[in-house]
Parts: structure tokens; sequence; C-alpha cells
């Protein structure tokens, strides 16, 4: 049977235009200011001039991603259509999606199938420009650095101390390390410097964070960009670089409004990698859904125990955000993966493979009841593969948690295929929510670190390496203890080894490296071999795409 690719789906619908969205979800065109005909950006006085009272919020997450996929996203815009269609005033905030995964082996991000949001290509390449102003106020961070210090060094930085990197958004391992300021004393002062991708920038976090200018002005002055001689930090502000800054994101800072194929008002904002980042979309378009509607959809990045952690301990915690309801999808083909199938294999029945993969499910969910106290159904997205005999296992063994399951076949059907979803996560959304976070931020950072591997990864415990301990005591002694925890550790596995897949028992996690996000609010704790700069596969997905000479393009999924 041959299937329309997302792209041909997207582009066989009829958009309205935005203004008609906009009315949709409420929003006046004084508040509007457009991008052509189906995008828009919504401007934040909004937010301060509104006196509706804040709708609930639903979140989605996962388990472990798989090559299997699980369809997050794809599941977070169903869901919206589907209540929708049963009557309820739903608006969806999702991240926007970074070029170097576009281009890279990921692919998109504006969902898939029938449950996407559109339109998709300029959601994928550009959008409104959002990354293009956070990677050049990054990057006017990283000029004004070293014209600082080859203007003679007022502040004494130490050039082996700076922590600032320059950025590009698209993957490209030959920028991870490199030596710049070559050329002789007119050109710079010759150092080892690097790039980070675009959504690894603090300012990318700051962004996300921010509630209006001045505290995005504030949190810009607070990013420690590198170190004096003498071991005191050195901020934005030190180099009285924030107004600056604050100047190109200005437009960045508004929510992009689109919609879903259905015509449900979106919000895709920000886009912070939920492996290096606290991967969520903007604490404004999260906020601006929930004045807007009733129900505001929104998701986090890969699994629960990254994109879930995540947003409950840090982008709550410091929004003052509380959600109704958690959506924790899964399908049976990953599980089957996470049970020791190979993805070739995964179309045939496996009870006992399943039964095997099973655990990394539970795992998530009884992370978001019992850790979080929040109340979750899961969603298996379906597969014309799965079996009843599969289904039915999966239902059995949440069941016994006390969680219900909803099958959801929103790729196929589009919001229909939601309802069954839909309505569960309604009723959810008026049971009673014990919402607490993993961990006290009053805690040493070291008990932080424990907190999360223990509860959240079921570790034996955080194991730092000498020079991140040396670090730790360093970041507490300089007033920087109480803040969050950011880990940076792989999607794939509850531990920091991508192998270990299902959910491993008898680990630790090793944290080498720990650095503050004073702009953004919290510290990054490096486990494992992750990098802020991804590389590009052997087949890039770059070359499969192309655009003809109508200006369509292809090849996007």
């Amino acid at each position: 049977m041959n299937y329309l690719s997302d792209i041909e789906i997207a582009q066989s619908c009829t958009m309205k235009p935005i203004t008609q969205i906009a009315q949709t979800a409420g929003v006046d065109e004084d508040y509007l200011e457009l991008y052509g005909k189906y995008k828009a950006k919504v401007d934040y006085r909004l937010l301060r001039e509104s006196k509706r009272p804040d709708g609930k919020l639903i979140l989605v997450t996962a388990i472990n991603p798989t090559p299997a996929g699980e369809g997050k996203t794809t599941t977070t815009v169903g869901l919206a259509d589907a209540m929708r269609r049963l009557g309820k005033n739903t608006l969806v905030a999702l991240r926007e999606p970074s070029l170097g995964p576009v281009f890279g082996v990921k692919g998109g991000a504006a969902g898939g199938g029938y449950a996407q949001v559109v339109p998709m290509e300029d959601i994928n390449l550009h959008f409104t420009g959002d990354f293009h102003a956070i990677g050049a106020a990054n990057n006017l961070l990283a000029a004004m650095l070293d014209n600082h210090i080859q203007q003679g060094n007022a502040l004494g930085i130490d050039v082996k101390r700076i922590c600032w990197k320059r950025c590009v958004d698209m993957n490209d391992r030959q920028l991870r390390n490199i030596v710049d300021g070559l050329g002789g004393r007119m050109q710079g002062v010759p150092r080892e410097d690097g790039f980070d991708i675009t959504v690894a920038s603090e300012i990318m976090a700051v962004l996300c964070l921010a509630s209006d200018i001045p505290d995005l002005k504030a949190r810009l002055g607070r990013m420690v960009v590198g170190y004096t001689f003498d071991g005191k930090p050195v901020t934005a502000h030190d180099l009285k670089a924030e107004g600056a800054m604050a100047a190109l994101l200005k437009d960045a800072l508004k929510p992009n409004l689109v919609q879903t194929l259905e015509g449900t008002p979106a919000f895709i904002h920000g886009g912070p990698f939920a492996n290096i980042a606290h991967g969520c979309n903007s604490v404004m378009a999260t906020r601006m859904a929930m004045r807007l509607a009733d129900y505001a959809v929104t998701e986090a990045g890969f699994g629960a125990d990254l994109g879930a952690e995540k947003f409950l301990d840090i982008k709550c915690r410091l929004a003052g955000l509380t959600p109704s309801a958690v959506v924790v999808v899964a399908t049976v083909r990953a599980l089957k993966n996470h049970g020791g199938v190979p993805k070739a294999e995964l179309n045939t029945e496996n009870l006992e493979a399943l039964e095997r993969g099973l655990p990394n499910l539970l795992q998530h969910v009884e992370n978001i009841t019992q850790v979080f106290g929040l109340p979750c159904v899961v969603a298996i997205n379906a597969f014309p593969t799965d079996t009843p005999a599969e289904l039915q296992l999966v239902e059995e063994r949440c069941r016994a948690l006390g969680v219900r399951v909803a099958l959801s076949e929103v790729w196929a059907k589009g919001g229909a295929g939601g309802e069954a979803l839909a309505q569960e996560v309604i009723r959810l959304c008026e049971q009673p929510n014990h919402f607490q976070f993993a961990y006290d931020t009053a805690e040493s950072i070291e008990e932080k670190l424990n907190d999360i591997a223990r509860k959240i990864y079921h570790a034996d415990g955080a194991v730092l390496t000498p020079a991140a301990r040396k670090q730790a005591r360093e970041l507490e002694d300089l007033g920087f203890g109480g803040l969050p925890v950011c880990m940076a550790k792989t999607q794939y596995s509850f531990s920091d080894d991508a192998t270990l897949l299902g959910a491993p028992k008898g680990f630790t996690i090793t944290v080498r490296n720990l650095k503050v996000s004073a702009g953004a609010g919290f510290l990054v704790a490096l486990t494992g071999d992750i990098m802020t700069m991804p590389g590009l596969p052997k087949v890039p997905a770059a070359e499969k795409i192309d655009v003809d000479e109508h200006g369509r393009i292809t090849g996007l999924f």
C-alpha cells in the first residue's frame, strides 16, 4: 500500500488565512504581526493585557526513543485536534525545529501523517527567523568578548577559561574544536575555541524562559562567558552586551502562530535540545496558549527521563506552572525494540520481546505518577502491524499501575483517531493533582544529581569525576549551588550508555563536567559522550531534499 509522505499530505491541504486562525484563537488583530498569509507573531502585550483566566496545561512526553519511532509530536497535534472535535477550546504549543536535525538524521519536527502543523516547509526551514536572531545575538557576544581581550582586557579575562562559544544552526562536527585569532597581532588573540549548534546556546534557553523584554535583558546580562585570572565569573553585563543582544531578539521573543491540518491554532516557539538543554517550547508561548484556551497541549523533547523531567523540574519550577495531566506516548514496535528485537523484525508479533521492553514504559509512567504526583495516561501510537494480543498486554501492565491506555490513530485519521485519548485526558484534568518536584533546589549540587539519578533513572546514584567535583565546589562557592540541574544525557537510555535499553538496573550516572547557565537559571551536568555540536550521518537527510522550478519543496519528512 502506498502512503503519502508527510510533506505530500501537508501540501495537499488547504490552509486557512492566519487572520482567521487568530480569530479562532481569540487573538485581537492589534496583537498580530503577519509573516505572509499563513504565519504570524503575537505580541507579548497580550499576556499583560488579557484578563482571561488560564486554562489547564497538558504535557505530552514519551518512552526513550528508538529507531522504530514513537510519534510524540504527532500525538500532541492529534490530541489537540481531537479535543477541539469534542468541543473543547484547545490550543497546542510546540518547539521550533532546528535545521541541524532537519538536514541530518532526525528530519523535521512538525508532526506526521494527518496530525501536522503547517506550513510544514516553512516551519522546518527558517520559519520566522527566530533561530537566526538567536545565533546573531550569541555571536555578537562572542565578538564583543574577543574584542574586549584584544583591546587590552581590562576585566582580566583568562583566555584559558572562556566558556562562551560561537554557534551555527547546522550539524557541523568540523567546528566542534577550532583555533581562531590567527594571522598576527591585529587579527585577534589566538586561542582554542569551538561552535555549539544554535539550539544548545544558552541564549535559546534564556529566550524560552524569559517573561518579557526586561526579564530577557536581565537574564542575558547574567550569562557567564568566562572567568578572570583570579577565578571570578565574567558576565555579558560586564561586557555591556545585553542591550544589543536584546535588540536582536525583541521580535524573536514573540511567539509564532500557525495552524494544524484541521485548523487548530498552534504556537511554535523556541527549540532547546532536550538532551543538552531543557527541551521545551517557550514559557511565553505556553502561557499564551493557556491564556487563550481552556486546554493547552504541549510537549517536552525525547523521553520522559529528559524532556518531562526538565519540563517539570526546571520550566514549571521557574515559571510557576502546574500541569493537569500527562500523556506518555509509546509504540508497540518501539517497546519490542527495547526488548531486543532489531528494527527489521518489528512487524512480527513477539509477546516475549514486548514483555521485556515494557519496563521502559512502566518506569516512565511510575515516575510521572509517583515521583511527580501527576495524573497520567499511556497513548499507544498505532501501527497497522500491532496485534490485539500485543495491545492487550500493554493495557494489562499499565492497568496494574492504575493507569489507563488509549489507542491513538491520529497519524492515519487526524483528530478523529485521537478522540478516545482526548476523552481520557479531559477526565484526568479533573482528577486530584499532587504535583511535586523530584528534588529541592536547596540541596547541594551532588544531592540534586543523586536525586535525579535515583528517582528518575533508577540508578544507584551519580558519580562525579574529580574535575566535576571540583567544579561543583567552585559553583557553590560562587553562589550558584541553589539552581536546578539540567542533565545532559543520551536520549536512548535511562542510563548514560545509549546501548542499555529497557529499564536497566545496577548502574551509576557519571557526571564529567558541570557548568552554570546563569541567565537561563540552571546548572548543566554533562554525562557520557554528549556533545553540544552534532555531526551529520553517513547519508544525511539533506541529500533527499530538493526544490523544483515552481518553488515546491520535496524530501522533507
